[in-house]
């Protein structure tokens, strides 16, 4: 299985993460409020950080000790939601 375009494994392979900058605080938010409306959709919801205009992830399926095809969807998902 691949990693989405743009996501890496985080050292120790237990977690895909990724960085999204916005143009200000507002952008961050609105973005992170898609995320997390689609995220209850599909019950699978991302660890994240926000500071100001940067939005951190990272994504693991802690009963499965590790990344899974959820979270490579769930990666997917939030790239679009980015528009990347």
């Amino acid at each position: 299985m691949a990693d989405p375009q743009g996501w890496a494994l985080e050292e120790g392979g237990k977690a895909l993460v990724r960085s999204f900058t916005f143009k200000d605080f507002s952008e961050a938010f609105a973005f992170l409020t898609r995320v997390a409306l689609h995220a209850e959709k599909v019950d699978h919801h991302p660890e994240f950080t926000s500071v100001w205009n940067r939005v951190d992830f990272r994504l693991t399926s802690h009963d499965a000790g590790g990344v899974t095809e959820r979270d490579r969807r769930l990666a997917e998902a939030i790239s679009d939601l980015a528009g990347n």
